[in-house]
């Protein structure tokens, strides 16, 4: 937020915009800062930053992760980056489908990719055991996500389309996957507040989502064991989506609770949370019972 106050307009929606594509690399900002984009609307930014002949993240992609790979893993990658979270049997699934020669191999192209090059991770609902079949593939590179679930092809359809229409393509698919983005940059802030001090929850683990098969689902849990204090949190692109949300997070809240009763005399919090909040929205998460919070009020301390 300090460097977009220092080159750009450092609005909410504009942080999560360039985190869900940079996330905190500041070769990425420089390059984009360079070529006038930092300010930039979104679609003049990816034009700037990789539509253009001297666009100097174009290749970046390349260079940086997939070179070493020579294509070998493509369609695991491609899946787990448009389908975040997703389970084994559906990547498996996906493969089988698309390339048999590769569906028999995905359980070793997982292990390489997870082990040697680190670019997929397989995460465990809070509290599972690591040997739980629940596991869910994340990309852990958020470059990495963006250009395989909405930059690549428009940027290799360049000579075919017009390129107005790829920009609007590529910005329309990125649009889709930052949902998942507000979830991992709310629990980098969330972290990095207890860190120093400065958050509303001091934070005695990392934070984790939960899920079940009664497909109970919950983005964010913190637990702060000092004070018995248990948060779990919500996290919408579009703030109206929220009040819609209240209902939904109660019911996942309470059968959270009823399997694990060891919590049910800790102090409760549920959190909503999205880029921005307006008044009238926040009053009404409020007189549900629910903690309002968007980037602003995250990134508040930081200034």
């Amino acid at each position: 937020m300090t460097l977009l106050g220092a080159h750009a307009e450092p609005t909410p929606e504009r942080l999560l915009f360039l985190w869900n594509i940079f996330e905190g690399v500041p070769k990425f900002y420089r390059d984009c800062y360079e070529q006038g984009g930092l300010a930039a609307g979104r679609r003049d930014l990816l034009e700037r930053a990789f539509f253009l002949s001297s666009s100097p993240l174009r290749t970046e992609a390349d260079n940086w992760f997939l070179k070493e790979l020579h294509g070998r893993y493509d369609v695991v990658l491609k899946y787990v980056a448009r389908h975040s979270g997703c389970l084994h049997g559906d990547l498996i699934q996906h493969v089988r489908e698309m390339s048999p020669e590769t569906g028999e191999q995905v359980g070793g192209y997982l292990k390489v990719l997870m082990e040697r090059y680190q670019l997929i991770e397989r995460r465990q609902p809070i509290f599972a055991k690591p040997s739980s079949k629940g596991g869910r593939y994340y990309l852990t590179d958020n470059f990495l996500r963006a250009w395989l679930a909405a930059l690549a092809n428009p940027i290799q359809a360049l000579h075919f389309a017009p390129v107005a229409r790829l920009i609007e393509q590529a910005d329309d698919r990125l649009a889709e996957i930052e949902g998942g983005s507000l979830e991992k940059l709310v629990a980098t802030l969330y972290e990095e507040r207890s860190r120093k001090g400065v958050g509303d929850v001091a934070l005695t683990s990392r934070i984790r989502g939960f899920w079940d098969r009664s497909d109970t689902e919950i983005d964010l849990v913190a637990l702060s064991e000092s004070d018995r204090r248990i948060r779990f949190g919500s996290c919408k692109r579009s703030a109206d989506r929220l009040v819609s949300d209240i209902s939904v997070l109660d019911g996942h809240v309470s059968r959270f609770l009823a399997t694990h009763r060891r919590y049910a005399d800790w102090r409760i919090e549920k959190v909503s949370i999205a880029p921005s909040i307006a008044p009238e929205i926040r009053a009404r998460l409020q007189a549900a019972g629910h903690i309002a919070q968007d980037l602003t009020d995250l990134t508040a301390d930081f200034h």
